[in-house]
């Protein structure tokens, strides 16, 4: 399983690492049967991101013909514009709609085999470019509002599991989309041991679109 991770400018680096780092170790508990890779629709590059002077290079191109799963973070910046002129979130994931990552993410999503996967914000770019309508996701909850205005089903949850899309929350939400994903894909003993290896317990039930639906108590 290959997955690449995409890179755009002003995106969040913890949204990056934490499921790299987690993917990534799971790659060699179970082998070498996951690959992950930094990936940007320009091709390799240093990449800023949203936090500081901190970048990070992008190894190879997005192409939904390599990739088995395309993951995309959130951004980083001010939630709201204080002086004219500030970077904030809305502003960068809004630029990302005049790159051709919505372009290779309309393709990807349109592949029944391919996993779109997204942390924090990157849920907001799906939905912004109009992928994911009547879908069910999750974002930072800071961001559900938009999310439910763009047409998705909202999820208040930590992870959401809608098939070959599985959304996460805020930024340390990562680490658990990426325990979730090598149990989906790999099965639960290569997750646990990657958890016991990062000290790390995943929160939450992964919530999916199925079973028994509760009612109101």
């Amino acid at each position: 399983m290959h997955v690449q991770i995409a890179l755009f400018d002003g995106f969040d680096p913890l949204d990056v690492i934490a499921p790299f780092e987690v993917l990534h170790a799971g790659g060699l508990f179970a082998a070498g049967a996951v690959t992950v890779a930094l990936a940007s629709v320009e091709g390799a590059r240093d990449v800023p991101s949203g936090t500081g002077s901190l970048s990070l290079r992008a190894t190879e191109v997005l192409d939904t013909s390599r990739a088995d799963v395309i993951l995309v973070p959130g951004a980083s910046g001010r939630v709201e514009e204080r002086n004219e002129g500030d970077d904030t979130i809305p502003k960068i994931l809004g630029r990302t709609l005049e790159t051709r990552l919505p372009d290779v993410l309309r393709e990807a999503c349109t592949d029944p085999e391919l996993i779109v996967a997204t942390v924090c914000g990157g849920s907001l770019v799906l939905a912004m470019a109009g992928l994911i309508e009547g879908r069910h996701a999750v974002t930072h909850h800071l961001g559900m509002d938009l999310l439910d205005a763009t047409g998705v089903v909202a999820v208040d949850a930590r992870v959401v599991d809608d098939g070959d899309l599985v959304t996460a929350a805020g930024v340390t939400s990562g680490l658990d989309l990426g325990l979730y994903l090598l149990e989906r894909e790999l099965g639960p003993r290569i997750a646990h041991a990657v958890e016991q290896m990062f000290a790390h317990e995943r929160r939450g039930t992964v919530w999916r679109p199925r079973g028994l639906e509760p009612t109101t108590i």
